[in-house]
């Protein structure tokens, strides 16, 4: 959408800043990672709000296109998503910390279970389960030893799960030794099914691709693609221009004075500031597009508004839209964050609109 295009509905809280979801665009990046885990089911991290987008939306347009397993970090973004149809298969991967207890047995969901203790507090249940075995990330995870020593014996264990500590670096040895690690205790522990790939390692082969999938960052337009073809982008960031004023040469923009105009200047005052999840860090960096025409972000990005030179956008007026160049990989080079972070920084006062 550019300055020029006809607004959204101004029922959408007309002062905020519109986070644009692009649901098609979402679903064609979780087939094509479907395709790449060829026999494998292809499952969907959901979990901080759908990394920021909005995740009963995003549930069930991925539920709709025919994914059947969701994974999340807590139990309340169990209930965030809804209700689920028959068939689909919501697991959270914390487990059941102290004082889950009576959540985890009144919920759908099924817990991934991460350490010895919630072994043991969740076999007394009966009931069906996940667990987690750490392969060298050290992070959550029952350990190697204790897998085989009998703790997991008793439990009715849907999926074996591990997750990989370097699938972002296709070249690394702890690739192969995690896989080859999880490949040797599936084989001890009954389960029905095993997990290991997230994004980035559904793209390392079909060694890595076991039973399920758990595409992340990729469904949502970040990360590697698992083919030869970019990954489509979901997340727009539209936002409204309060003021527009000229900046004569040698003055000053914004807090700190950081940016000096080497020449006459047109700015654009915008609603969107860190406070919305747009990185301080790309002060001076950053860049809106009006009609495919780049308008960089001059001075410091503060807490709810950003300075934008639209010298070569003419015919811009107060109250017309402006859409910021937000292509993860670029803005994630740019800011010196991750992809990760920019997505799940997004603060709530975007009116999200899901197309």
């Amino acid at each position: 959408m550019t300055s020029c295009d006809a607004p959204l509905p101004d029922t959408l809280a007309p002062d905020a800043s519109r986070l644009t979801v692009d649901t098609a665009a979402l679903v064609a990046n979780w087939r094509r990672f479907a395709r790449a885990g060829a026999a494998a089911a292809c499952g969907a991290a959901v979990k901080a709000d759908g990394y920021g987008l909005g995740a009963r939306p995003i549930a069930a347009a991925l539920v709709a296109a025919g994914c059947r397993d969701l994974l999340v970090a807590h139990w309340h973004e169990v209930a965030a998503l809804g209700p689920q149809p028959d068939g689909v298969r919501v697991a959270v991967l914390h487990g059941v910390m102290p004082g889950d207890m009576a959540r985890a047995l009144a919920s759908p969901a099924v817990p991934v279970l991460v350490t010895a203790g919630q072994v043991q507090a969740w076999k007394v249940t009966g009931r069906p389960c996940d667990v987690m075995v750490d392969t060298g990330l050290n992070r959550l995870g029952i350990d190697i030893a204790e897998a085989r020593s009998g703790l997991l014996d008793g439990l009715a264990i849907d999926t074996l799960h591990s997750h990989l500590a370097c699938s972002e670096t296709p070249a690394s040895p702890a690739n192969e030794a995690q896989r080859a690690a999880f490949a040797d205790i599936a084989a001890v522990v009954p389960a029905r099914r095993r997990a290991l790939a997230n994004s980035a390692g559904i793209g390392l082969g079909p060694g890595w691709h076991f039973d399920l999938t758990r595409p992340g960052i990729g469904l949502y337009g970040g990360g590697a693609s698992p083919d030869a073809h970019p990954l489509a982008p979901v997340a727009g960031i539209a936002t409204r221009i309060i003021q527009l004023r000229d900046v004569p040469a040698g003055a000053s923009i914004g807090y700190g004075a950081t940016y000096t105009a080497a020449g006459p200047l047109r700015v654009a005052v915008v609603a969107l500031g860190y406070a919305d999840g747009y990185p301080r860090s790309l002060s001076d960096r950053g860049r809106a597009l009006v009609d495919g025409v780049p308008c960089p972000v001059v001075g410091r990005i503060s807490m709810d508004l950003t300075i934008i030179d639209v010298s070569a956008a003419p015919d811009l007026a107060e109250g017309d839209w402006l859409t910021m160049d937000f292509d993860l990989a670029g803005s994630a080079a740019a800011s010196g964050r991750s992809e990760y972070e920019l997505l799940t920084g997004l603060g709530a006062r975007y009116a999200r609109v899901h197309t």
